[in-house]
């Protein structure tokens, strides 16, 4: 299955993608949230579909995509998780995960316009493959079970401000929360759908020139060994997001390095999990 959500800001409803059609859940649904994980919706879903799913109505065209999951009640984000672009930026190869955390409410749309912050000099992007758990992951006890506490797959963006990040004292979150900064979609994949997360082909274009190519096969630790880690030291809760790391080519890792302006187009691209599009606008 493919979830989806659309509609304004606010007043997002719960979908679904059918080939390329997008159909209306929100009459038999209230949204894919914590709430619909927790309660083991993706079975009731899949079963409803299968009878119910060609009746459902169709999503006008023009009605903007929203986040593909409602607002999780954390973001995860993994650090560093492919050598190279730990060597682009000049950091040492990590013997475990590096673990940050992101506002949920930098979360937006696939096509939403992405906000360059008051003051911003250096605003970079980076593709990853994100997960959202579907039940709840405490001391979890290996990466078998760690397989079955994954919802879905989509494609993100960890939008990061590396002034912000890396020149202003403590730690990551201030250059990795602004408004805007985690596009999720355009859809929710469930596991069925992905043959091997870690088999996926991730792509950066900014303005039609081609600045990020990897595979999550480089990843220094895998999504299910992500989940079992991650659960060793926070329970992971239904709808909460892990976002697993970028492969080399952030603007930051360019020489000279190249970073987001007012007026460029971001584009973004997973095997299997669709693309995303951004305009850059002043916040």
């Amino acid at each position: 299955m493919k979830l989806i959500r659309f509609g304004e800001r606010g007043s997002e409803k719960p979908g679904v993608l059918m080939g390329n059609d997008r159909r209306d859940c929100s009459a038999h649904v209230a949204d894919w949230n914590a709430a619909f994980f927790r309660a083991d919706g993706l079975r009731e879903l899949a079963t409803f579909l299968e009878v119910e799913g060609a009746r459902l109505p169709a999503v006008p065209p023009d009605t903007r995509w929203a986040p593909c999951v409602a607002r999780p009640g954390k973001i995860v984000c993994v650090g560093l998780n492919y050598a190279d672009h730990a060597a682009e930026t000049g950091a040492p190869i990590p013997t475990e995960p590096v673990i940050f955390l992101k506002a949920p409410n930098s979360v937006c749309g696939p096509f939403d316009p992405l906000l360059i912050p008051r003051g911003s000099q250096k605003m970079d992007w980076e593709v990853e493959l994100a997960l959202v758990i579907g039940r709840e992951a405490r001391y979890v006890p290996d990466e078998t079970a760690a397989a079955a506490c994954v919802a879905g797959y989509c494609l993100a963006n960890d939008v990061s401000e590396r002034a912000f990040q890396r020149e202003h004292g403590g730690q990551w979150t201030k250059g990795k929360s602004c408004d805007t900064f985690c596009p999720l979609g355009p859809f929710l994949a469930t596991p069925d759908e992905i043959a091997d997360p870690q088999a996926l082909a991730l792509t950066t274009d900014v303005n039609g020139e081609r600045m990020q190519s990897g595979n999550t096969r480089t990843m220094l630790f895998t999504v299910r060994f992500l989940v079992h880690y991650l659960s060793q030291f926070l329970t992971l809760e239904p709808g909460d997001l892990v976002s697993t790391g970028t492969p080399p080519g952030v603007g930051m890792g360019h020489q000279p390095p190249r970073f987001l302006k007012a007026g460029d187009i971001v584009e973004q691209a997973i095997d299997g999990l669709g693309r995303q599009r951004h305009h850059c606008l002043p916040a």
